[in-house]
């Protein structure tokens, strides 16, 4: 009997698991880059942020993976700590809806369900939408196939008066419950897969609800230590939202304990059925948490500021500020974070481009080894973006992202080799003209500064361009390729005059003169490669 127990809630709990892992993966590659929007834009207001995160952790079936999201933008200077705790208190909901749905007693249909999600994913090749909700499908087929498996399983423990008596200990020892649930969350890093468990055990008549609400209680509890674990190491405000998901929980249930007996009442008054009222005390517990702290949300921000105080600023070498591991097997928000990078990235060649003519013109030495440092920042970025996006795996990416994806990389290149042009050829040109002790004719230094900023203008838009997937700007900077062209030619035979008619400084800086101006022409073309991509959408 042991053996066959244990088998089946080992089994039970492992599809249950892995169904939820589908369900939420599936959801989340329909639902897109819009769950970034969601939780980015929807946060001015409190109540909309925590609508924000009833909605979307009920897309990702797991608050936990909502409040990693949390960290990461957050980690990434996205979000603060108090946009933040609106979609805390919301995620916690959503994330009942699973619960609830598991209460519902349609597991045995799940069979059915399982073969309809697999059929969609099997046949269906060229729907990536389709595919997506055939994966969810499937996955919440293996969801009910788990619980059926578990119930099914613990019917010989209903023989067992030593189990009986084990379980009734929850009821007598709250705590005890509690703790129970907080340990199994924790390990299974599910609350829902812990609560599955108690359904179970309520099914056969096992767990009277008096005891089966201190392991619900613990189980919210437990499934915040994935977050917590996660934030370790990051910055002080990422690691706030994890301090306060765990913080809502605990202060919560320090509040139901001592209200326990009423608790339970109201849950046994919700539903008969065991399963119904064991769902609703998960759903009770989280609504009113959210009712609880939402008014108060400045008052708990300050205080989770006054208990994870920032770090000591450190100098440190110059690294990556938006690129986040946790999104790695979200693909979208992993693009959109390396999107934000390359940005970053991108104001720096533009500061480098600019200082260029800086440098040119005067000299400045300590302007020079600047724009070189930038140069290595630059080097660095492309690197750890290109790293990044290669780990995304291929098989969660749409034809989409996949485009978007293949777009980054060639912005991401183009840009390192703008970068590469200002600090190898128009910094070696600056310092061979300020060692030399050599200075620009009048209208010769007027000309350049007049097509370097051509050509700065023609980076700016097309950085814009790229960033919003403007295509009028995008063609805006492919017809200024014929006329930078164009102009490049017309200033070197400007210069060639000035040779001819014998001016000492044109003599003196020919050579540096025309390496400018086809190093600026250079720089030119890269511009022009970094809109193409938006152009072929």
């Amino acid at each position: 009997m042991t053996t066959r127990v244990v088998m089946s809630l080992a089994g039970g709990l492992a599809l249950l698991l892995y169904g939820m892992q589908q369900t939420g993966e599936g959801l989340q590659r329909a639902a897109g880059a819009r769950l970034r929007q969601i939780l980015t834009h929807l946060t001015s207001n409190r109540v909309v942020a925590t609508l924000a995160g009833v909605g979307v952790t009920a897309v990702i079936q797991s608050s936990t993976a909502t409040t990693l999201m949390l960290i990461g933008f957050t980690q990434a200077g996205v979000l603060t700590l108090y946009q933040a705790m609106g979609i805390i208190l919301g995620a916690d909901i959503g994330a009942t809806l699973t619960v609830q749905l598991l209460a519902v007693r349609i597991y045995d249909y799940a069979p059915l369900v399982v073969a309809l999600g697999f059929a969609i994913l099997f046949f269906v090749k060229r729907r990536p939408l389709l595919k997506s909700l055939g994966q969810a499908l499937f996955g919440f087929g293996l969801l009910f196939l788990g619980l059926k498996l578990m119930i099914d399983g613990m019917e010989p423990l209903k023989r067992s008066s030593l189990v009986t008596e084990a379980l009734l200990v929850f009821a007598a020892t709250p705590i005890l419950g509690i703790a129970v649930g907080a340990a199994v969350s924790a390990l299974v890093a599910s609350s829902a897969a812990t609560i599955g468990v108690v359904i179970a055990l309520a099914a056969h008549g096992l767990l009277p609800l008096s005891g089966a609400v201190p392991l619900v209680l613990g189980a919210n509890i437990g499934t915040c230590v994935t977050a917590l674990t996660a934030s370790v190491g990051s910055a002080a405000e990422a690691r706030r939202v994890a301090v306060a998901h765990i913080s809502f929980k605990l202060l919560g249930v320090a509040v139901v304990v001592p209200l326990l007996g009423p608790f339970v009442a109201l849950a046994a008054a919700s539903a008969i059925d065991p399963a119904r009222q064991i769902a609703n005390a998960h759903s009770l517990f989280n609504v009113g948490i959210s009712l609880l702290f939402l008014p108060f949300q400045g008052l708990a921000a300050r205080a989770i500021v006054a208990l994870v105080p920032d770090r000591p600023e450190e100098e440190g070498r110059f690294k990556t500020r938006y690129l986040d591991d946790r999104f790695l097997d979200q693909p979208s928000l992993a693009i959109g974070q390396a999107t934000r990078e390359a940005l970053r990235m991108a104001d720096i060649v533009e500061t480098m481009v600019r200082d260029a003519a800086t440098v040119l013109r005067s000299g400045s030495q300590e302007l020079l080894e600047d724009v070189s440092r930038r140069d290595d920042q630059v080097d660095y970025l492309e690197r750890e973006i290109k790293l990044y996006l290669t780990r995304l795996d291929p098989q969660t990416m749409t034809q989409e992202l996949s485009q978007r994806e293949i777009a980054l990389l060639g912005f991401i290149g183009n840009l390192e080799n703008i970068g590469d042009i200002v600090d190898k050829n128009l910094m070696d040109l600056g310092r061979k003209k300020f060692y030399q002790g050599r200075r620009f004719s009048e209208p010769g230094e007027a000309e350049l500064v007049d097509f370097h900023a051509a050509v700065a203008k023609n980076l700016e838009r097309a950085v814009v361009a790229f960033a919003t997937g403007d295509r009028s700007l995008g063609q805006e900077v492919l017809e200024q390729r014929a006329t930078v062209r164009q102009r490049e030619r017309e200033l070197r035979q400007s210069h060639l005059d000035r040779l001819r008619a014998g001016l000492a400084e044109s003599v003196e800086t020919s050579e540096i003169h025309l390496d400018v101006l086809t190093n600026l022409k250079r720089i030119n073309s890269h511009v022009t490669a970094i809109v193409y991509p938006i152009m072929e959408i």
